[in-house]
C-alpha cells in the first residue's frame, strides 16, 4: 500500500463530494490517501452529511497549534542550509508577485515546513494536490525543504489559480488535468516548465450513488416545469442568465420554476445578496429558490424530481454537477464553454447554448420541455455517456498508475 498525503484546500467545501468519494477508489487501487488541508471551510458552506467525519480525519495546516508550529520550525532547521537555499532561489524566481506577494510566499514556505513534518511523521511517500493555487505553493516548499515529491491536478483554467505557475509546475513529479483542452492550454502556457508526465483524467461521478429510484418523467405541460441547477453562487456560474431565462419563459406562459443548489464563498453574505435582489426585482420570488449549500442526497432528490437540468456557466473546465444530472438521466441544457463539449455532445446527450444569452437558453429549455420524446432520448444517451467515460475511477486509475499502485481499468460501472 502506497501511503500519500491528499491535499485539498479548505476541505470539506460544498463542491468536495467528489474528493470524498475518490478516497475508497484509491484504496482499491493500492493507494492509502490521508487527508490534509490548508484550513477549515467557512461554516456556511459545510453541508455534507459526511463533513464531520471528514474533518476529524483531516490534518489542517492553518491556523497552526503551538506544537505544529514547533514541528514546522524543526523541519526548517533540518533543511538548513540546502533547503533554505532552494527556497530562496524559488522566491527569487517567483513571477507576477509584488513585495507583499513575496512576503506572503515566504509565509507559505513556513506552512510548507508543516507539510514536510507531517509527511515525515506519517510516512507519506508523496503528496497529491487538488489545486494549483496556494496549496501548490505549500507542496512546492515542502518539496524544496525535505524532498517529499508532489503532483498536481488542474481542475480549471490556469488563470484561476494565481501567479507563479512556472515554479509550482517545474518541481512537480507529474500532473493530471481533467480535460484535453486544459492539457493543451497548459502546454502552451508553461512550455519548458512542465513535468514529463501529464495525464488527462476527468473527474467522475459515483454511478451507484447517482442512479434513479424511479423512471424519469418528462414535463407533460400540466403543473410547473421544474428546472434544477447546481453550482457555487459566483458570477462566473451564470445564475443571473438562467434566472432571466426563467423570467422569459414565464412571460411566454410557461410555469417555469427554478431551484439552484449552491452557496457563495462567504457562506451566504456576498453574491447571494445580488441574486436575491435580482429575484425580488424581477418578481420571481415564488418561482426561483436558492437552496444554499446542500448535501449530496438533496442534490439527488432535486434531480429525481426535476424535468430539466441547466447550468449557464461562463467558464467551466468540465462540470461534475452536469455529470450528476446526466447520470440521473435528466436532460441537460448547458453552456458549451471550455471543456463541457468533451462531456456533452450537442443534440445527442444534451443541448449546448452560448454563454451570456438568456433568450437562447430559454428557447432551448422550452424546446426540451415541450418534447417528452427528446427529453427521454437525451437523458438515456446522457447516462450512457457518463457510464462509458466519466466514472469516478478514471482519475484514481491515473493517480495509481503514476504512483505505482495496482491500477485497474474503470469499466462501465465507473467503480
Amino acid at each position: 500500500m502506497v501511503r500519500i498525503g491528499y491535499l485539498v484546500p479548505e476541505f470539506p467545501g460544498q463542491t468536495h463530494n467528489y474528493f470524498w468519494r475518490e478516497l475508497p477508489a484509491l484504496r482499491e487501487r493500492g493507494i492509502e490517501p490521508e487527508l490534509v488541508s490548508t484550513r477549515r471551510p467557512k461554516r456556511g458552506i459545510i453541508a455534507h452529511t459526511w463533513a464531520r467525519e471528514a474533518m476529524a480525519k483531516t490534518a489542517y495546516l492553518a491556523p497552526p497549534a503551538v506544537r505544529d508550529l514547533a514541528a514546522s520550525l524543526r523541519e526548517l532547521a533540518k533543511a538548513a542550509p540546502g533547503g533554505w537555499a532552494r527556497c530562496a532561489a524559488a522566491l527569487a524566481r517567483a513571477e507576477g508577485l509584488d513585495a507583499w506577494g513575496r512576503w506572503r510566499l515566504a509565509a507559505l514556505a513556513v506552512m510548507g515546513g508543516r507539510l514536510a513534518s507531517l509527511s515525515r511523521a506519517r510516512g507519506w511517500t508523496h503528496v497529491h494536490v487538488h489545486s494549483c493555487a496556494d496549496a501548490a505553493h505549500v507542496a512546492l516548499f515542502a518539496n524544496l525543504l525535505s524532498g517529499v515529491p508532489y503532483s498536481l491536478t488542474l481542475h480549471a483554467r490556469l488563470a484561476d489559480y494565481g501567479p507563479n505557475q512556472r515554479e509550482k509546475w517545474r518541481h512537480s513529479r507529474f500532473a493530471i488535468v481533467v480535460t484535453r483542452r486544459l492539457r493543451d492550454e497548459l502546454r502552451e502556457a508553461l512550455s519548458g516548465s512542465l513535468p514529463q508526465s501529464i495525464e488527462v483524467a476527468p473527474m467522475g461521478v459515483d454511478l451507484a450513488q447517482f442512479s434513479r429510484r424511479r423512471p424519469y418523467e418528462p414535463w407533460t405541460g400540466a403543473g410547473p416545469l421544474r428546472i434544477f441547477s447546481c453550482g457555487r453562487l459566483n458570477p462566473a456560474k451564470g445564475h443571473e442568465d438562467l434566472i432571466q431565462a426563467v423570467e422569459l419563459m414565464r412571460a411566454r406562459g410557461l410555469d417555469a420554476r427554478l431551484s439552484i443548489a449552491g452557496e457563495d464563498e462567504a457562506g451566504g453574505t456576498a453574491y447571494r445578496k445580488v441574486l436575491e435582489a435580482l429575484i425580488a426585482t424581477r418578481g420571481l420570488t415564488a418561482a426561483v429558490r436558492l437552496l444554499g449549500a446542500v448535501a449530496v442526497h438533496r442534490v439527488r432528490e432535486e434531480l429525481e424530481t426535476g424535468h430539466v437540468f441547466s447550468l449557464a456557466t461562463h467558464h467551466e473546465a468540465l462540470g461534475v454537477a452536469i455529470m450528476e444530472a446526466m447520470a440521473m438521466r435528466v436532460p441537460a441544457v448547458v453552456t458549451g464553454v471550455d471543456g463541457i463539449p468533451e462531456l456533452v455532445d450537442d443534440g445527442t446527450n444534451g443541448l449546448l447554448v452560448r454563454p451570456h444569452r438568456p433568450s437562447e437558453l430559454a428557447e432551448k429549455l422550452e424546446a426540451v420541455a415541450r418534447d417528452p420524446a427528446l427529453s427521454r432520448q437525451l437523458g438515456e444517451s446522457a447516462r450512457a455517456k457518463v457510464e462509458s467515460a466519466f466514472g469516478i475511477g478514471r482519475s484514481a486509475d491515473a493517480l495509481a498508475r503514476q504512483l505505482g499502485g495496482s491500477a485497474r481499468s474503470s469499466g462501465p460501472a465507473g467503480s
